[in-house]
């Protein structure tokens, strides 16, 4: 299966700090690449990947300001409905405005929806969805005017987090300094707790910080630390006491509760949005709605388990439990809208599309031939079903009828030809390590393909 993942162009994929959307897609590309799954990831050039990548847009447009992002976002979409052919479908983790693209390709597109930034953006949706594939991340953020295929919850890389069983004595907020993640609440919550707390994330508003943090900043007991990134993420999460999350707006998933669990760190958060999906009370951490509630889970926080916490995020929020639930997607897609793929020499339909080997039934119209060719990485295996074709095998010509097969080995140059007066069929059989058309090789062409 080939699948074109295209991420968001504002951080880098991963990102060196924030950026959750881009988190999630690396972290799926990666563990479906770990499967054998061919992905080509469409993100900005100083992204990082095991399996290929595809950039045109030189550096993330939040580090680099003198990018207008209409600009490159434009281009970057673009970039993956051009190449559409070369993929069995098309994974948008870009918003809404790469449907607008999705009318003119073959290519089935799947649009993990990661959260509406307005009700406004909802018409996009709503035109496309008939045409498209939908993937919520979490049951609270599904619309009642969309179908889903599918609700996802984000996975995490397990092994980036340490368990601390001990944790630490300070309260953390994680997460961007912006009125909806409920910083002042978590100032509120500390003081009124008696507790030191420890601020990490980037500026998302700054008369906000300002106004509702800075002032607590005098040295005391607050103290914020700015964006933190991997290197210092898991020992941070791992030594507090508990995340506090007490969110302004109905958050669609929160990577860092599940991220905290992951290192055996309760959370507080007040319930809204996916929180009630993602905490289980009095397991993981505790649901509030008010400050005042959230400074009493705090002086309760010491009975949570912090191994629970630790098995809630490797049950339930795992990067392979993630895998599995989008191959399950994507295998379903791609039978539902599996097409003929026409040729100028006839059509072919793929039956079967695996990590270790893919299944073709071709046809060759009367008279027409394919292009002498070669492949590195894979070999073949062609069964007649029907017609008299003529095979090459590199200096040889071997007429074939019905029921006859014949291997043709990685490197040798080979093609068919149909002299016949009706369609010649066969079933092909590839093996190998690779199935991209770009392992084609072609010496010689009827239609001017070399």
């Amino acid at each position: 299966m080939r699948i074109a993942m295209l991420a968001p162009i504002a951080w880098r994929t991963p990102p060196r700090h924030y950026g959750p959307w881009e988190r999630v897609v690396s972290l799926l590309t990666e563990g479906l690449v770990a499967r054998g799954v061919d992905v080509t990831l469409f993100a900005t050039a100083d992204s990082e990947t095991k399996g290929r990548i595809h950039a045109i847009v030189p550096r993330p447009y939040e580090e680099d300001k003198s990018l207008i992002p209409k600009v490159w976002e434009s281009l970057h979409i673009s970039e993956v409905f051009e190449r559409a052919e070369d993929f069995d479908l098309i994974h948008n983790h870009f918003d809404f405005l790469p449907l607008t693209y999705s009318g003119l390709v073959k290519r089935p597109v799947l649009t993990t929806i990661h959260g509406f930034s307005s009700e406004k953006i909802l018409p996009v949706y709503k035109k496309y969805d008939e045409k498209s594939y939908y993937v919520a991340i979490s049951d609270s953020d599904r619309s009642p005017e969309l179908s889903y295929s599918a609700t996802i919850h984000h996975g995490i890389d397990l092994e980036a987090f340490t368990f601390n069983p001990l944790g630490g004595e300070y309260l953390l907020f994680f997460g961007r300094i912006h009125p909806d993640k409920g910083v002042r609440e978590a100032i509120q919550i500390a003081r009124l707790a008696n507790r030191d707390l420890l601020i990490a994330g980037i500026i998302q508003d700054e008369q906000y910080f300002e106004t509702e943090v800075k002032p607590y900043l005098n040295g005391g007991r607050i103290k914020y630390l700015g964006s933190v990134g991997p290197d210092r993420r898991d020992s941070l999460l791992g030594q507090a006491a508990c995340l506090l999350h007490p969110i302004n707006f109905n958050e669609p998933f929160g990577l860092s509760v599940v991220e905290a669990n992951a290192c055996g760190t309760p959370v507080i958060a007040f319930s809204r949005g996916s929180m009630p999906e993602i905490i289980a009370e009095g397991v993981n951490g505790f649901l509030v709605s008010t400050v005042s509630e959230a400074v009493d889970a705090v002086e309760r926080i010491h009975t949570i388990s912090r191994p629970a916490c630790r098995e809630v995020a490797e049950k339930r929020f795992s990067r392979d439990r993630m895998v599995d639930d989008y191959l399950k997607v994507y295998n379903r897609i791609v039978e539902e809208t599996k097409t003929v793929d026409r040729r100028p020499w006839g059509y072919y339909e793929v039956l079967s599309d695996l990590p270790d080997h893919k299944v073709k039934r071709i046809v060759v119209y009367p008279g027409k031939r394919l292009s002498l060719q070669r492949h590195k990485r894979r070999s073949e295996n062609w069964t007649i079903v029907s017609g008299h074709p003529v095979v090459t095998l590199d200096s040889e010509q071997i007429p074939l009828g019905p029921v006859d097969s014949i291997q043709i080995p990685k490197e040798a140059k080979h093609r068919i030809f149909n002299p016949g007066p009706d369609d010649a069929v066969f079933v092909e059989v590839q093996t190998g390590d690779y199935f991209g058309e770009d392992d084609i090789e072609r010496f010689e062409d009827d239609f001017g393909r070399v």
